[in-house]
């Protein structure tokens, strides 16, 4: 047992190392800019910056909208499945693990061929219009988490008990889905929806073929054109990235199963 244990701190210690260094040179490299000492300006001139607050507002709101779109489709879904139709998980869970085998650029395209300015439904014949289908190509990448989030949290309660007792009580689906499951998955609607904020923040391809002002071409632009501030908003990044992910822990502790009020 204690060999196990030094093995595991061993291979916990590297996987640190691994991490941790290359996060902490680009922290030091980003400190550099003053010439001769160490100073926060590059991280200044990336807070003034009126396209970094225009690209990360729009992304942030994107974001947003990206994750309720996604829980009012993805815990509905998740909620009747289990509950009516157990025959059809097997498809679900391969549908919602496509976008994992599909690159990004390949989905971005077939939106382009569909749902151009010539189509039936031309998406992209307005900047509105092409910000809804940036939103449903992010909706479309983060399925894969959301989904499992969501089912993952409906496998911890009995939904079929929680929904006859409030069927008992004389609620309505709408009453059942918003008042009694909701709140007892919603620590995997909200590691879901962290996961996807994290995604929507740092995703490039789809808002870049789509000519939206987005966080992630902003980011490459600043990378091929600076020096200094691309450092630091590596690390800004990362620090969202984690923060999200700080979050979906707290939130996984702190929620306790809830007794249904209908």
């Amino acid at each position: 047992m204690k060999t196990q244990r030094i093995g595991a701190w061993i291979a916990f210690a590297i996987g640190a190392i691994y991490f941790l260094v290359p996060l902490i040179g680009t922290f030091e490299f980003s400190l550099r800019m003053r010439r001769g000492e160490y100073s926060f300006d590059a991280y200044r001139v990336v807070f003034s910056d009126p396209n970094f607050q225009a690209t990360f507002g729009y992304s942030t709101i994107l974001g947003l909208m990206t994750i309720v779109f996604g829980v009012l489709l993805v815990v509905p879904t998740a909620y009747w499945i289990r509950l009516r139709l157990p025959h059809l998980r097997p498809i679900v869970e391969f549908i919602t693990l496509m976008p994992l085998v599909i690159p990004a650029i390949v989905i971005v395209f077939g939106y382009l061929r569909i749902y151009n300015s010539s189509s039936i439904l031309p998406f992209t014949g307005s900047r509105r219009m092409t910000d809804l289908l940036l939103m449903f190509g992010y909706v479309t990448l983060s399925l894969p988490y959301m989904y499992r989030a969501v089912d993952t949290a409906m496998r911890a309660i009995d939904v079929r008990t929680l929904t006859e007792a409030a069927e008992s009580l004389g609620a309505g689906w709408p009453t059942i889905l918003f008042k009694v499951i909701f709140p007892n998955v919603l620590s995997g609607v909200l590691s879901g929806a962290f996961i996807t904020f994290a995604i929507v923040i740092g995703e490039f391809t789809l808002a870049s073929l789509l000519n939206r002002p987005a966080f992630g071409p902003y980011l490459q632009l600043v990378g091929a054109n600076r020096a200094y501030e691309p450092s630091a908003l590596a690390v800004i990044s990362f620090a969202i990235t984690w923060f999200s992910m700080a979050l979906i822990q707290l939130v996984s502790r702190l929620n306790k199963f809830k007794v249904p009020s209908v």
